[in-house]
């Protein structure tokens, strides 16, 4: 696959990485090449009795779910990059969608994929359950480029949602409403979507939709999404669940705002970096019992690193994907930055990403690892981690080729 030549390989879907994941990196070869899979696309077949769909890598998100809703079918998850990301890209970095209160993460929709690695081919995932050994597709899932390039991965779907219902929620703080997100993942609720702004991001999104959001832009907010037949049963549940932990609700205006706009987000933050203002996110997960401590601890980082640059800034924070036993955290920043934005941005992440693993978060919950976040995988998983990660790379890519730089550090490197 290259190795003789002296190439190395850059496997690249939609491009969409956020983490330095596609950088073109030569990791010691004399020239690097991207493999774009843009031409590996299209629907496979759909197992219409058992729920399943196959899918090759290179399928852009809205291709994947136009041929799957020819079937009836749909799969559901819906990130920020839903617009460019591909089905192969989900794989290889893990991706949550916004729909993963109902549908989970991708990772735990695939059932089986196939790779070409540049020592033999892989195809993964003969059975929904099985005890044949340590479960290898999970090795590919989220090795973001490493080890060989996926190829095809087969994924489970659902019937497209006859309905949809959706409302907004209002709360004093913050801290109810993580106490009343807890209470609904932990009870039964069901949502499909459940998310929480801080005080901070809600009243930056509220204050844009007019006098009604205006007069809702205090405390922190929600806003649910319900599918299916059974929709109107789960938001009844889940209603009594958010009233009885301190939430009111808000009608529905404030959800439908993010419906339509929900994939905005990266188009406006290059909006503010042409005006000058510097804006970007990160994000991360833990336990419901060490939520808030880790929010206080990265906002903080935040805030003093670009203190010592000598910035303004303005931290915002949201939890978008909920779990029995904790939840995410993303956060997004603006500052007044000066001068080269960049490495005064490299600086006030690493101390934030100190941050997260001294608080005990995980320094990504979807976003990968890429190379941004390869100076703390070592803390993360341990040195044994490390060298399990060198051992799979040695059999499937022996020269090292795959994707230099990302994911796990060379051999050798402690940084």
């Amino acid at each position: 696959m290259g190795g003789e030549s002296g190439v190395a390989v850059v496997p690249f879907g939609g491009g969409t990485s956020v983490v330095g994941g596609v950088d073109p990196d030569a990791g010691g070869h004399r020239a690097v090449i991207a493999v774009d899979l843009v031409r590996l696309s299209g629907l496979v077949n759909v197992d219409e009795i058992s729920g399943e769909a196959v899918l090759q890598a290179g399928t852009r998100a809205p291709e994947a779910e136009r041929l799957l809703a020819e079937h009836g079918f749909e799969l559901g998850h819906y990130p920020q990059s839903f617009r460019f990301a591909t089905i192969g890209g989900f794989a290889a970095a893990r991706s949550s969608g916004q729909n993963s209160a109902g549908y989970g993460r991708f990772d735990a929709m695939v059932t089986g994929l196939r790779a070409a690695t540049p020592t033999g081919d892989l195809d993964l995932g003969r059975a929904p359950g099985s005890a044949a050994g340590p479960d290898l597709l999970r090795l590919l899932l989220g090795s973001e480029g490493a080890f060989g390039v996926i190829t095809e991965v087969r994924v489970r779907v659902h019937r497209t949602p006859a309905q949809r219902i959706v409302e907004s929620w209002s709360f004093p703080d913050f801290q109810t409403g993580v106490d009343a997100l807890r209470e609904v993942v932990q009870r039964g609720g069901a949502p499909t979507v459940i998310r929480l702004s801080d005080e901070a991001e809600t009243g930056v999104s509220l204050a844009q939709i007019g006098r009604i959001g205006k007069a809702l832009a205090k405390g922190a907010s929600a806003l649910t999404v319900f599918e299916g037949e059974d929709a109107q049963e789960r938001r009844a549940r889940t209603a009594r669940l958010l009233a009885g932990a301190g939430g009111s609700s808000s009608g529905r205006r404030a959800a439908e705002d993010w419906m339509r706009t929900r994939f905005d987000g990266p188009y406006l933050r290059d909006a503010l970096l042409g005006a000058g203002v510097f804006c970007e996110t990160l994000e991360t997960a833990t336990t419901w019992s060490n939520l808030l401590r880790l929010r206080a601890a990265v906002t903080t980082a935040l805030r003093e690193g670009f203190a010592a640059a000598g910035a303004k800034s303005f931290v915002m924070c949201h939890v978008s994907h909920v779990y029995p036993t904790g939840a995410s955290l993303y956060f997004t920043v603006l500052a007044g930055l000066r001068g080269d934005q960049l490495s005064a941005w490299e600086v006030v992440k690493r101390g934030a990403g100190d941050a997260i693993m001294d608080a005990g978060g995980t320094i990504t919950h979807h976003h990968a690892i890429g190379r941004d976040h390869a100076p703390w995988l070592r803390e993360e998983i341990g040195d044994t981690g490390i060298r399990i990660l060198h051992a799979v790379k040695r059999e499937l890519d022996p020269q090292g080729i795959m994707n230099p730089g990302v994911l796990i550090p060379p051999e050798g490197d402690d940084d």
